[in-house]
Order: structure tokens, then sequence, then C-alpha cells
């Protein structure tokens, strides 16, 4: 208020209408200053406008194909400051009207800043709704006449149908109870890396006794789909936080998720590729965190590769067709996911049999005549993709060429085990046989048997012996069984127990697996303190680092001076005539062919391999077109040196015949001057100062 004079006014409204011609984002912020200072300072709203109406027709009169920027900024301040009220509608679409009167270059892309600055504004409003849509009507009907440019015609039609936008259906948001927006923003909003155990405090903290909300937070736990990808292992994470306290809460997720793929599956839409991905990632990371087996596990990877799925190219399925590769994907995100853990034990061994039925699938996707080089060829991504899963579950793993080499082995494998598997129905027959004759002979002895039954009983109990009776064995049997489940995914599946226990390579039954446990780490403040600063240090320098511009120069590797002579031989730079004549011959023949040196490294010594690439090949024309380009280039700059240094040489030339040729200017007032004659000898004191007698 003390600084609200005439002049300090000019000075603001100046500073306003000089905003820079780029600063776009500050148009709408300046307007709401100006409106909510026009009560008390009218005149500042009517200079303003006035200024860009006078600098607005200016432009358009000079007719000029410049300074487009400067005419952007112009149009759209008055868009904002329409819309604001301070500048009247009337002014804004007679500024329309002289840009489509003229309707090309500069005002065309005038006239559409200025409809999505406040287009639809214009019309919606009563007053103005008549005249903005005959203005609307006039500009299409001059954009299907005119042979305008494609991003002049796409400029328009954003300006159209931002102004008048065809008339859709309006969603209808589905309404929620409270307790199930505020479950829904836990897990899909606020669930990330650094806020687990904050929601899982607060997902603890629900009513899980009452059936509703127990249900629609299991139901939000099971659909992973709606989490970011990025953060599925939170998820996992929060729910083996929740299982120990709601242990039904767990079995459900788990099996809806199961459930989820065996339906995506079946059904095979596109539209729920990104779900499937998202529910098989889901699945690993909860064996990750050990909520389920390493049988689960398997038994889906078995079932991506077998369910629904035709290894007979005359009779495919609906299931899997032969032009759909998604499993492929599943597989590999599944064993990119939890397949580094199954590197001991008898889960490595399951998953070098998996591996070698996976490549024979693979590779009978890869024969199918629907992928061949010249019209379909096998995507490149998919090939990237299965080496990568490869090396990083069996880095030493060699893959299969052919479809028949993964065949022979699988049936090689079968062999083998069905080898195994009769041996062992016949140990188990033997068995069998070798009970029902003991249970014959204690049929017959009687009480007596009874009597040393019941004594061997309390042998047992006291001693530590037990009997071998049919039933007490099936009970052993299962409780060996169950306890061989959990041992299995305890000592040798788990990523914990891999890390830190001592389990066999092999796998052998006989051994004893020692279970050591992670210790519990206590978070206390600093901890979270220290965390967020080190996040925030983070983002800093991600984004400081995406806004550098990273130039890769593409340059050759120099050759290494010890291998000089052989380069000459394989026909790199600095071949001899022989060889250049060679090639010559072998052009004109049509049998030319590029000559590599491939340069590997195993250890610390450096290998080199020779081979020659034939110029039919893409990788070969691609190389040979570069070094034509560089070699134009290097011409071209060649001869733009040169002429250069004869242009240079030409002036220099000139100029010295010109100042040979040019006289020097003489000083004519030189030898006016009367120069100053420098008494000799010593000087006369009596003149200077003067006779003492005097």
């Amino acid at each position: 208020m003390n600084f609200n004079t005439k002049s300090n006014r000019k000075k603001l409204a100046k500073s306003l209408f000089s905003v820079h011609r780029t600063r776009y984002d500050l148009l709408p912020f300046y307007s709401r200053l100006v409106a909510i200072l026009e009560p008390c300072m009218p005149e500042l709203a009517s200079d303003l406008v006035h200024s860009l109406k006078s600098d607005f027709k200016w432009h358009v009169r000079k007719k000029d194909q410049i300074n487009i920027e400067t005419k952007l900024k112009i149009v759209r301040f008055m868009g904002e400051l329409v819309k604001f009220k301070v500048c009247p509608k009337i002014e804004a679409l007679q500024c329309l009207k002289m840009l489509l009167f003229d309707f090309r270059h500069h005002n065309i892309e005038m006239a559409c800043a200025m409809l999505e600055t406040c287009g639809r504004y214009l019309y919606r409003s009563p007053d103005s709704h008549y005249r903005t849509k005959i203005y609307l009507e006039v500009m299409m009907r001059k954009r299907s006449a005119m042979t305008l440019e494609a991003r002049y015609e796409t400029m328009i039609e954003n300006a159209f149908y931002y102004s008048n936008p065809p008339e859709v259906q309006a969603t209808v948001r589905k309404e929620r109870p409270p307790m199930h927006e505020y479950i829904r923003k836990l897990l899909y909003k606020d669930l990330s890396k650094v806020t687990v155990e904050k929601v899982l405090r607060q997902m603890r903290k629900l009513k899980w006794d009452d059936p509703e909300i127990a249900f629609y937070a299991t139901k939000c736990l099971t659909a992973v789909w709606n989490i970011k990808y990025n953060s599925i292992h939170c998820a996992a994470n929060l729910l083996a936080g929740i299982a120990p306290f709601h242990e039904h809460v767990a079995i459900q997720v788990v099996d809806g998720v199961l459930e989820d793929i065996r339906l995506g599956m079946e059904i095979n839409d596109s539209k729920y590729n990104q779900r499937r991905v998202s529910c098989v990632k889901y699945l690993g990371e909860l064996y990750n965190y050990r909520m389920v087996e390493s049988g689960v596990i398997f038994k889906t990877l078995y079932s991506l590769i077998t369910f629904g799925v035709s290894l007979d190219e005359k009779a495919p399925v609906y299931m899997d067709p032969p032009e759909h590769l998604f499993r492929i994907r599943l597989v590999c995100v599944l064993l990119e996911t939890c397949g580094q853990f199954f590197d001991r034990g008898s889960s490595k061994k399951k998953l070098d049999c998996f591996l070698l039925y996976f490549q024979r699938y693979y590779l009978f996707k890869h024969s199918l005549p629907i992928f061949n080089a010249e019209g379909r060829p096998f995507p490149m991504d998919v090939e990237n993709l299965m080496q990568e899963t490869l090396e990083l579950v069996r880095p030493r793993l060699t893959m299969f060429k052919t479809y028949q080499e993964a065949c022979e082995a699988a049936t090689q494998l079968e062999t083998e085990y069905r080898a195994k598997i009769a041996n062992l129905f016949h140990m188990v027959e033997t068995e069998a046989q070798e009970e029902e004759e003991d249970e014959d002979d204690e049929e017959e002895e009687g009480l007596a048997t009874i009597a040393e039954g019941e004594e061997g009983e309390e042998e047992g109990l006291s001693g530590g012996v037990t009997t071998e009776g049919s039933g007490t064995q099936e009970s052993e049997s299962s409780l060996e069984g169950v306890d061989a489940d959990a041992d299995e995914h305890e000592g040798g599946e788990d990523s914990f127990t891999d890390e830190y226990g001592d389990s066999d390579e092999e796998g052998d039954e006989g051994d004893e697996e020692v279970k050591v446990l992670k210790p519990k780490v206590a978070v206390c403040k600093e901890d979270e303190d220290f965390m967020s600063a080190f996040d925030q240090m983070m983002n800093d320098t991600i984004q400081a680092r995406t806004q550098e511009s990273l130039k890769v120069p593409q340059l050759d590797i120099a050759v290494p001076t010890q291998i000089k002579n052989k380069v000459k031989k394989l026909g790199l730079p600095g071949q001899n005539a022989g060889d250049k004549e060679e090639d010559k011959d072998k052009e004109k023949d049509g049998t030319s062919s590029l000559r590599f040196m491939l340069m590997t490294r195993k250890g610390n010594k450096q290998q080199l391999t020779d081979f020659e690439i034939p110029m039919t090949a893409e990788f070969a024309t691609k190389f040979k077109e570069r070094e034509e380009a560089e070699k134009l280039e290097k011409e071209k700059m060649k001869q733009m040196v040169l002429n250069f240094h004869e242009r240079q040489e030409e002036e220099e030339y000139q100029e010295t015949l010109a100042s040979l040729n040019r006289t020097a200017p003489t000083n004519v007032n030189r030898e006016r001057k009367v120069k100053y004659q420098h008494p000799k000898g010593a000087p006369d004191a009596d003149a200077i100062f003067g006779n003492k007698k005097r």
C-alpha cells in the first residue's frame, strides 16, 4: 500500500509485459496477480491489455516470419487474462478474427495457441459461444481447402478438439467405503521400499475379525497388478509380515495368485499380459520371502510349458498358438526372480531337468515355419531374454542348437529316470512281500507274538528302539516326507539358507543341514533419517545425470602394434597392393567379403580371431556404407580446408600489394617546430640567482 503510486504501477505493468518469451509457465500466475490487484489498481490491467493488444497488432501487420516465440507469448498472455476476466472476450475474438483473415505460417500457430489457452472458455461461455463456434468452423474449412504441412494440420486439429471436444459418456467412478479407499491407498500408492514398515504397521491395525474388511484386504493383496511393478517385492515382504499373525490371509493370497496364473493360461488374451507378468513376478518374490515351497515354483514352471501346449506343428492349440511367445517371457521372469537360489541340493537337479524341457519348448517355437528369415523373423528380444536368463541361472550351460538335439536329450533323460523308477518299484514290491511274510509268521505265533510286540514297544519307549510294523512305518514315512519338504526349503532352496547354511552341493539325503537365521535389525529413528537423506541424495544425483548430455563417440579400436604384420594379411587398413588386387578380383567375381579381426580376452590374455563376413550380410553392408560416408566427409572437410587456405593466401597477397602501392603520409608541420638548444657547459649561477653585490 505504501508503493501504490502511479509511477510504480506503470513500472509493474511494464515488468509484467516484459516477461521472457519462453516462460509460458509464468503467464497464468502473472494473470492471477493482475486479477487480484485489479480492484485496487484498475489502470494496471488496462495498461497491460493495451500493451499486449498494440504489440499483437504490430506483429500481425508486419507479416514477418521471425520472433515466433514473442508472438506466442503475447497470444497466450491474452488468453490467460481472458480466463481471469481481465481482458474482454470481444478483444480476444477480434484478435482471432484477424489471424483467421490471413491464415498462414505464424498466424496459424498464434491462432492455435490462443485457442489452446482460452478456446474452451470462450466456447462454453454463453455470450461468446456462437461467435467462437463460427470461427472454429471457418478454421476447419480453411484447413480442408488449403494445402498445409502435416505439422500445421495436427496443430489445427488439436486446437479444435481442445475447444470443442467430442461428446463422450462420462465414466462413472466406483464409490467405495472409506476403509476400502484407505486400504487401496496404503497398498497401491504408499507402498514402496522405504515405507514397507509403516504400511505393515497400518495393515496390522485393521479389523481382521471383520469378514468384510479381511476379505477386501486379501483381495487387494492378491491383485498385485495394481501395484507398481518395481514395488512387487514390497508386497511380498508385506505379506510375509502379516502371515505370522493371520496365516489364513497368506494361504488365500497364494491360492489366488496361482489361480490367476492358471486362468491366464486358459484365456490367453493379450490385454491380460501385464497382469500375468505381475502375478508370475509376485509368485517368485513370495518364494524369496519363504511363503511358498519350491515344489509350487516347479509345478508352475512346468505348467507354463506343458498346459495346453502341442509340440505338433499340424495340431495347434488355441491356448498356445504357434505365433504366441508370451509363455517364454513368463518363464524367464519367474527364473530371473527366484531361479538363482536353485543352485544346490535337489533343487539344482530339478532346475537342470526343467531347463532341458524349456529349451525344447523354446527351440520348437523357434523352428516353426511361421518364423523365417524372409517374411517374419523370430523376435530378437525373445532370443536375448532367453540367453540372459540362462546366463543368470546357469552361466556354464551350453544351449542346444536345434530342436532335434533337445528332443534327443529329453528322451535320454526320460529313459534314465524310467530305469531308476523301475528299480525303485521293484525294491518297494520286495519290501511289501517281506512285510506280508512277517505278518503271516506273527499270526501263526499267536499270543507269544503279541507279548514280544509289547516288550518291543516298551523297549522303544525306554531305549529308543522302535518296531517295524506297517502302521508305524506309514506314519513315520509321512512325517519324514513333511520334514523333508520343510528341510528342503529351509536348507537347500531358500535364499537366506543358501547364503548362510552349510548344505552339500550334491544334496545327499543323509547329510544334516545347519540353519543359520539372519539377525534381526532394530530400526531406530536415526536409521530412518539416514535412509531419507540417502534417498534424497540418490534422487538428486539421478536427476543431475539425466540432464547431462552424454554423447558416446563412435571410434574404432586401435589395432595393437604387436599384430600389425598380421593386420596387413587380414586386409584391414594397411594391406599391401597384392591383397588389394586380389580383393578387386573377388569383387568382380561377385564373391567379395569383409575381413575382420575379433579381439577377445580370456583371463589376462588377449586372443585374436580372424574371420570373413560376406558382403551380402547386413553388417558388412552397413560397415562399408559407414566407411564410404566417413571418407566422403573427410574429403569434403579436406577440400574446405584447402579452399580456406587458398583464400587466406590470396587475401594476404592482395594486402601486400596494396601496402606496397600505398604512399606513406608525411607531417608538413614537423619542420615548423623550433628545436630546443640545450646549453653546453656548467650553468651560470649569477645568471640564475643574480649578482650578490647587486
